[in-house]
Parts: structure tokens; sequence; C-alpha cells
């Protein structure tokens, strides 16, 4: 008889029945045996029957590194990497029971430690007060390496990568121009000086920030009331974590030493013993003091930019359209134009706005988001206001030749705050009282007169837009 070839049904059937048992085969084959398969094989020893294969898997195993140990060896000294008073940068910084240690055998090469470190309390005036801060042995301390071999034992837990350790109480911090215009500027600053070749796209060598470390504030009192201290946090360095005075206190009590891998040690009371925070009353200025390239705020700036939607470009060149920001504190119940000025102001901007096609925008910052103030900023050429907190967004500005920052104070008044911010991002600043205007080097001397905080302060209007016109158009004659 005659064999049957299989039909087309019969073929499938057999397929999927193959299949199906080399699935279940390659399920129950162990990993193990999937790894080795892959490698290459020894000869078996016919010598050591008992001897381990090494597999990949294991190769590849090894502790996580949370300590820096040196048993019967010398304990790692701290090395100071960069200093001015009110900022250091730190290797190898070590933290025991609630203390700062600074382990050195040559105390003559660190600075006194009253321009590192302070008690941390609420900063007052007078003499007085400022003697209150400086640090005890119960704050900081330096120390020989047999002495923290005593203390510290046979090694430290790590605290890697690059920290922030603020030693402030939350007095300053909960503001917007305090800690971004202030405490994160200094910050990056100073931080910023290893690397003086920063590009001007914002490129740099530095690794990003690991965490920050508050040992006087708790997570409830770092935030300001327009909540733009979180939003320049976030936007800077978007892995950042953050520990507070409760995470100092666990640490403490621990009664175990840590050590920083880096960090870079903010204080505003020993920042404020610094000769430029005499001259500028800034405590960032004291930062100022290190090297550093002319970009240096590029990699935040940019950073914060593109976060709020934008390209980091926005605001640059010469030769795009100028973009005039009046930010009117009219509704602020403080520190207001006289109503009459306010007005005559607004309809010269919107003169030259039809005059020479200026954009011209008229806002109240408490009445923006945090992204329209942002993107505003960026976009802005020239921004003008009286003094005040809405002022703080011209560290969003693209510093250009012709950047420019007007502030308006009651008559013979006068505070650094953002005069010194512009400059040091390389813009130019103009004072003004009603119809005169002062800008750098022929300022004048801070003074908080009567009327400064007042709601009738005068400003010329016809002068303003002049200047407006001469900053704007001078760069246009030399791009010609």
């Amino acid at each position: 008889m005659a064999q049957v070839a299989p039909t087309q049904r019969e073929i499938l059937i057999v397929v999927i029945l193959i299949s199906f048992f080399l699935l279940v085969s390659n399920i129950r084959t162990s990993p193990t045996s999937l790894l080795s398969a892959s490698l290459p094989t020894q000869p078996a020893s016919t010598t050591n029957a008992n001897e381990t294969q090494v597999t990949l898997a294991d190769v590849n195993r090894q502790p996580y590194d949370t300590r820096l140990t040196w048993n019967t060896g010398a304990v790692p000294e701290t090395k100071i990497v960069s200093h001015v008073p009110g900022w250091t940068i730190f290797d190898r910084l070590y933290i025991f029971k609630g203390v700062v240690y600074i382990v050195s055998d040559s105390h003559s090469s660190i600075p006194d430690v009253q321009f590192i470190y302070s008690k941390g309390i609420r900063i007052q005036p007078g003499t007085k007060a400022e003697e209150e801060r400086l640090p005890t042995d119960r704050e900081i301390r330096v120390i020989t390496t047999q002495e923290a071999r005593r203390l510290f034992g046979t090694g430290a837990q790590l605290i890697d990568g690059t920290n922030l350790f603020i030693n402030d109480p939350s007095q300053y911090i909960t503001h917007y121009y305090h800690w971004s215009a202030e405490l994160w500027f200094g910050f990056w600053r100073a931080y910023s000086s290893l690397d003086p070749y920063i590009t001007s796209t914002g490129n740099t060598t530095l690794p990003a920030l690991r965490r920050i470390l508050f040992n006087h504030v708790d997570n409830a009192h770092w935030r300001d009331y327009a909540s733009m201290n979180e939003w320049v946090i976030r936007a800077s360095f978007p892995s950042l974590t953050m520990e507070f005075k409760d995470d100092w206190i666990d640490r403490a009590q621990m009664a175990r030493p840590f050590v920083f891998d880096r960090v870079l040690l903010a204080d505003r009371s020993a920042a404020m013993l610094a000769l430029n925070y005499r001259r500028y009353q800034r405590t960032a200025a004291s930062a100022f003091g290190l090297p550093g390239s002319v970009n240096w705020w590029m990699p935040i700036r940019n950073n914060v930019i593109q976060f709020a939607g934008l390209e980091p470009k926005v605001g640059g060149g010469t030769s795009s359209k100028p973009v005039i920001t009046y930010i009117s504190r009219q509704h602020w119940g403080r520190r207001m134009l006289r109503p009459q000025d306010h007005e005559r102001l607004v309809n010269k901007l919107r003169e030259l706005e039809q005059q020479y096609g200026y954009e011209v925008n008229i806002v109240e910052a408490e009445n923006m988001s945090r992204v329209e103030q942002i993107q505003l900023a960026a976009r802005t050429t020239i921004m003008m206001g009286v003094h005040g907190n809405g002022l703080t967004s011209l560290i969003w500005m693209k510093p250009t030749p012709r950047s420019t920052v007007m502030e308006f104070f009651y008559p013979q008044g006068f505070a650094h705050d953002y005069e010194y911010t512009a400059r040091a991002l390389g813009m130019v600043h103009y004072g003004f009282w009603n119809d005169e205007y002062f800008t750098s080097p022929a300022l004048p001397l801070p003074q908080y007169v009567d009327g400064f905080q007042g709601n009738s302060i005068p400003i010329d209007a016809d002068v303003v837009a002049r200047l407006c016109v001469e900053r704007l158009s001078l760069v246009s004659e030399l791009d010609d």
C-alpha cells in the first residue's frame, strides 16, 4: 500500500509541538547555565577538582563604597580646595556628633575658622551680635591626624559626590532674592571657580551638585512666598536631594563619624566678615574674590531657562528686536511710584513701542506664574522697576552689550542688591533719583533714607525713555 503524504494541517501541528518542547526546555535551563554557556570553557583540571568556576556575575560583584577606611594607617587629612570668607570648598571634611572637624597636621595652613563657620544663629545688627555668632569648639574644631584617630577610630562613613552644606538659619533663605541672587548665586560663583573655562553655552567640567544639607532649617522653612526657590533648585539640578535639621540631628545622635567626599560650606555670618561684603553688603560678593570664567553663571541660567520651556540662546545677540520690561509695584502696597509718574512712564514706554518697534511689557510679578516670569526675563533686553523682589529675575536675562537694568530709588536712597547682581553678570545697571541717574563706578553710598520704603517715589519718564533709546541705539550704531 502506498504511503500517503502528510497534510499541511498535520505539518503545522508537528511544528507547534516541536516549538513548545524547545520552549519548555529553555525555560527549565538555569540562569547560571545560560551564562556559563556564553563564556569560554576551561579544560577540566585533573590536579584541583575542588576549583570553583568564576562567572561574569561573580567578577562584577563588589561592596558599595560607603566608608573611608584607614585601619592602622594615617587618617586622611582635610584638603581646602578653595576659600574666601563664607565660601569654602573641602575634600574630606569630617562631621561627628554635630561638630565639624578639619583634620590637618599643618594648623598654620588653615584659615581662622571664624571665616569658615559660625554658630548659624539669626543675624542681628551690632558688634555684640557679631561676636555672639563666632564659632566655638562646640561647632567646629581643627584637629591633628592623631587626634582624629583617637576620636574617629578606623574609618568614617562616606557622604559621596559634591555637596552644599548651608550653615544658616531660615532668616534669609525664605526669600527669592536672598536665595537665588545671593546664596545660590554665591554658591555657584565659588564652585564655578574650579572650572575657569565654562563656555558661553554653559558647558562645564564640574560634576552636578549631589545634595544640599541644612543643619538649622527644617523642611517647612526653605521655600519663599513666591515659590521660586524650589523652581530654581529643581531646574538647576533635577536629581539633587536635600537634608534638613532633623537629618543633621539623626547623624549626630548616631555617634558615628561621617566624611564628605567634597563639600562647599556656605556660611552667611562668615561671609559678612569679608572685605567685599563690607563694600557691597552682599554675601555673594565674597565669592567673587576667586578666579572664574566670564560665563560662570551660564550653566545655571541655561538650565533654568530650558526648564521654563525656552532655548538658552533666547535674549542673545544685538540685532534682534529689543524687549523692554517694566515690573510695576503699583498694587503691592510698599515702595511704589507716585501714581502720576507711573502713568507717565507707561505712556512714554508705549510711545517708544510705536516709534521704534520695541516690544514693551508692563507687568506685575505677583500676577504672573513662575514660568511666565522666567520666560519674560530671559527675553528681556532692558528691565526696570522700583527697588524690589521683582527685579531678582534679572538673573535670567542674557548678558549682551545692550543688556540693562534700571532701578528707581527715592532720592538719595540706594542699596547695592540689584546693582551688584547685574554688574556681576556683566550687565549695565542705572540707579535713578527722579531725573538723575548714576552707574558704576560713580555710585552713591548705600542709604535707607526716609521715603525709601514709601509710596511716593518720583521718576522722570522722559529721562528713562531717553536712556532706553541711547542704550539700544548705541549698540545698533556699533553693529553698523
